[in-house]
């Protein structure tokens, strides 16, 4: 039979040993590098070691909302894709797509975007394309707090290059119509063509 004192004796070794080998173990793992050939998951999230959030990689049911500094608010997003953020945790891009058919055999939400935004405003550059009911348009959109350039082909086809000022107002035109007619329009503040190549013929 076992005296009190021998008990506590051995018990006190027994945890102390138990403790021993769960730190060593989760050291190990922690540190354990793992290889698979495939890995199927609803959501990814790559973190710092203090858990500030860095990427998501998710499906559309899993994708988060807007998070600003680690707090998210509901935003709905139509698509899956990966999303970026800053040192503090707070969106700053993201690589998302979709596309599919209504009740009405009508495309939606068509497309893909890339896009990386300036720290604590809106995106400063996205490389897009959409092609569904409502948009048809692809291209490399640059920002300041306004849009500043627009290259790419919109929904009619034509092809074009858009040089704004600061307000947003569009002052250089070069485009390619669908038809094939190119021409090379500058325009004032208000939008009034002061000048454009080839001369219209009066």
């Amino acid at each position: 039979m076992f005296t009190n004192q021998r008990f506590l004796t051995v018990y006190s070794g027994i945890v102390t040993l138990a403790f021993v080998v769960t730190v060593l173990c989760g050291f190990s793992f922690a540190k354990k590098s793992e290889s698979f050939d495939q890995l199927t998951v609803h959501r990814l999230n790559i973190v710092e070691p203090d858990g500030t959030l860095r990427i998501v990689i998710s499906n559309h049911d899993r994708l988060p909302g807007l998070v600003v500094r680690g707090k998210e608010e509901r935003f709905a997003r139509p698509q899956a894709g990966m999303l970026f953020y800053n040192d503090e945790g707070s969106e700053n891009g993201g690589l998302i797509f979709s596309g599919r058919r209504n009740e009405k055999g009508e495309v939606l939400d068509s497309g893909g975007s890339l896009t990386f935004d300036k720290y604590g405003a809106n995106q400063i550059v996205q490389l897009a394309g959409v092609d569904d009911k409502e948009d048809k348009f692809a291209g490399l959109i640059v920002s300041d707090d306004n849009r500043r350039v627009w290259l790419g082909r919109d929904d009619r086809g034509d092809a074009t290059l858009s040089l704004m000022d600061v307000k947003g107002r569009k002052r250089i035109i070069m485009e390619v119509k669908n038809d094939g007619r190119s021409s090379l329009t500058f325009l004032d503040e208000s939008g009034r063509v002061v000048s454009k190549l080839p001369t219209e013929k009066k």
